[in-house]
């Protein structure tokens, strides 16, 4: 190459790298530079070709020259292909390569192997592009089908263009890098413009004398005026001067602190009074922190209807919904701070924990809307009776707490000032009252534990209500004061109750069988009895667990265990072959399970899953079941009894019944109490027998006796025909095995 021709390349690269450093560097640039070096090197049949590094591999960028076939298929190589390790520094290293163009491309050659044809050999020269942090970035070749040799000149020439390749390799990916941050700026920008028109807060920048400079956000309520038309405009020419003050004394602050201030303030707009929430941050428009922030960024948040709904949650968490009275959490919170003021003032305080009596009968028979009515009814007399200093609740049910926080300093003086409220509260029941045109007189049970700061507001609630509940037993419309002996009682029964889940896991409940006979001497049936097998205590009578089985709910599955047995001896009687046809079992029925809904189908998933007739079980009620809702018990019988289930009233004469409406049930048999058979051998007890012996035959209804013990009982109820006989004087009540063997001795022994 000549003096001239040397100049001229100067003078162009020159230019170009002016062109560079004004940010136009392009990749017609690098095939520029791809034929300058073929001119300058003076090498025949030497074509150049530029690499560009990306990660670990080589990536094929110009080569304008592209005489050699299959020179595109060396794409994507990594740095190995060249020589090149990706942890080595880089330095200027020139990498000698040779390959076969008819065989693997990716497979190079060291230039010693002989290759079979010279004409497939591409023979390279690698010269690494490397920038000024002395990294590698790319890699200009020079690829010949000759073999490769440079000397010190040409060697100078590689360095000079590589360098000035590598500042145009350079200047191409800060523009890259450039483009793509700006394209990323770009969809930032648009994401935000978006985002602020459809974000519900309103951000508005302002300064520190109040003007507003920017708004982004969609709302127009949150200030007098819309949103668009505020900027250039001031705080104080918008809001009135009370508000405005308010408002640049929060900017003033949030400027002064250099900290987040939160505000919450309200506007008068043409739908009401709008309630909102600011937090106003400082701006520092300058990247120097240090200096004083003198914009704001006020954040404005509607919270009028979160605060509506906030109020509503509290009144829901605090009041019961259906007479606005404070609810348990309410009351609870307030007695455990009476509680405490008690314990430090040494005055008395009380509560008087109250039951509506009879309530379930009127709720029953007329429905839930009438038992509504009359708990709003109660608590609005209840509210007009007591002071404004004490507190009503309605804590559940029909179940009223009253709090009244001083009753005196000595205890004589607050037991005479809670029974004056006692007797207030009681006097508010002597008015009868009128639902759905009927007229009902309802009173109250009230039970009272006095509070002298000893005790925590759980067990006041738990002593108050135990005293209710003793009110309760002496026959309602009464107050008693708590006492500990009836509260040893309850607690019995929670641990009994305990130890019936127990024992009912373990199936140390089963049925007992007594036997049933007709007055002709034949065995007829019989009655299942639930007993308790204790491992311990031995056989534990019913009458010490039934109540506590119904007073906590567990009496469904003791009569589900009752049932089961049926079940089981029926089937054992049938396969052993000795089944009468017309054999019945009875089993007593609970008034909860009675006045279920789903009453019907859990009586015929257990008889279902045992495969047995309906027609061979008695189911046993008491009068008072069919006190109330007529109409609605007869269609549940008749419903039952359409299955083949016989109805027995249990314990007639004992309780209240209406003898007008006893043809209308579905009854098949009347049972006379024991109480009754015990005096039958005396003119009144036998009056009482044949009054009821009478009215089951004039409704042509079976006649069971129980409790018969000796001879002279069965000779007296033979002779008024009496149907069906049952009693120790035949037998006790059996386990089953030994049930199946009685009866297999009895089957005609009678």
């Amino acid at each position: 190459m000549n003096i001239e021709h040397l100049n001229k390349l100067l003078f162009e690269k020159a230019n170009t790298l002016s062109s560079i450093a004004s940010g136009q560097a392009s990749h017609e640039q690098l095939d520029q530079v791809c034929l300058d070096l073929e001119n300058t090197i003076s090498i025949p049949n030497a074509q150049c070709a530029i690499f560009e590094k990306i990660g670990d591999n080589f990536y094929f960028i110009a080569a304008p020259s592209n005489k050699i076939e299959r020179l595109n298929d060396i794409d994507e190589v990594p740095l190995s292909y060249f020589g090149y390790k990706p942890d080595r520094p880089a330095s200027f290293d020139l990498k000698y390569r040779s390959f076969e163009l008819e065989s693997n491309i990716q497979t190079p050659s060291e230039p010693t192997a002989t290759p079979s044809s010279p004409t497939n050999i591409l023979h390279t020269v690698g010269v690494p592009i490397i920038n000024d942090d002395n990294c590698l970035i790319g890699l200009m070749v020079l690829f010949s089908n000759q073999e490769l040799a440079v000397n010190r000149r040409q060697v100078e020439f590689l360095k000079f263009f590589s360098h000035f390749t590598s500042a145009i390799l350079t200047a191409i990916t800060a523009s890259r890098d450039n483009e793509l941050k700006i394209e990323a700026l770009k969809k930032s920008n648009e994401k935000f413009r978006a985002f602020t028109k459809v974000m519900p807060d309103l951000a508005l920048i302002i300064d520190e004398t109040g003007l507003y400079e920017d708004v982004h956000g969609s709302p127009d309520n949150l200030v007098y005026i819309s949103a668009t038309e505020i900027i250039n405009q001031n705080v104080n020419d918008i809001f009135p001067p009370a508000d405005a003050e308010k408002i640049m004394s929060v900017i003033g602050a949030a400027l002064a602190t250099d900290k987040t201030q939160e505000y919450e303030y309200s506007i008068q707009g043409d739908s009401g009074v709008a309630i909102f929430e600011g937090r106003i941050t400082p701006i520092h428009y300058n990247t120097d922190e240090s200096e004083k922030a003198k914009h704001v960024l006020w954040m404005a948040r509607d919270v009028t209807e979160a605060k509506k709904t906030q109020k509503k949650v509290k009144q829901l968490a605090y009041f019961d919904p259906l007479t606005q009275l404070p609810n348990r959490r309410m009351f609870n919170e307030r007695l455990e701070l009476t509680v405490d003021s008690k314990a430090m003032s040494q005055e008395f305080g009380a509560i008087l924990f109250l039951d509506l009596d009879e309530f379930k009968r009127i709720n029953d028979s007329l429905g839930h809307s009438a038992g509504d009515k009359l708990l709003k009814d109660v608590s609005e007399r209840l509210r007009s009776t007591l002071r404004k200093s004490d507190i009503l609740a309605r804590i559940g049910g029909d179940e009223f707490v009253i709090l009244v926080e001083n009753v005196g300093k000595t205890l004589e003086q607050a037991q005479l000032e809670i029974s004056i409220v006692a007797n207030k509260v009681q006097d508010a029941f002597t008015a009868k009252f009128e639902i759905e045109e009927l007229v009902f007189q309802v009173s109250c049970s009230i039970g009272i534990c006095v509070i002298d700061g000893t005790t925590n507001a759980q067990n006041i609630m738990k002593f108050a209500d135990t005293a209710m509940y003793n009110s309760k037993r002496q026959g309602g419309n009464s107050y008693s004061y708590y006492d500990p002996q009836k509260q040893t009682l309850l607690d019995r029964q929670l641990t009994f109750e305990s130890d019936i889940v127990s024992a009912i896991e373990n199936r140390q409940f089963c049925a007992f069988f007594q036997p049933q006979v007709d007055r002709y001497g034949k065995l007829c049936g019989a009655e299942a009895l639930i007993r308790w097998l204790h491992p311990d205590k031995g056989m534990i009578p019913p009458d010490e667990f039934i109540s506590v089985a119904e007073q906590f709910g567990l009496i469904q599955s003791l009569q589900d265990i009752v049932l089961e047995d049926i079940c089981k001896l029926i089937k054992t009687l049938e396969v052993e072959a000795i089944l009468p046809q017309d054999f019945k079992v009875s089993i007593n029925i609970s008034h909860s399970q009675f006045k279920s809904t789903n009453f019907r189908r859990l009586l015929m998933d257990t008889l279902d899953k045992f495969n047995v007739d309906p027609s061979f079980i008695t189911l046993e009620i008491t009068e008072s079941m069919l006190s109330h809702d007529i109409s609605q018990t007869v269609q549940q019988m008749n419903e039952i009894a359409r299955t083949g289930f016989t109805f027995s009233i249990d314990d007639f004469g004992t309780g209240y019944s209406n003898l007008s409406n006893l043809h209308a049930y579905p009854v098949q048999e009347l049972k006379i109490d024991k109480s009754f058979v015990d005096r039958i051998l005396d003119s009144s007890g036998l009056s009482i027998v044949e009054t009821i012996i009478s009215l089951a035959k004039n409704l042509e209804m079976r006649v069971v006796a129980e409790g018969v013990e000796d001879e002279k009982q069965v000779a007296v109820l033979k002779g008024r025909d009496v149907d069906i006989l049952q009693g120790y004087y035949f037998s006790k009540p059996l386990q089953f095995e030994d049930y199946v063997q009685w009866h297999k001795n009895n089957l005609l022994a009678f």
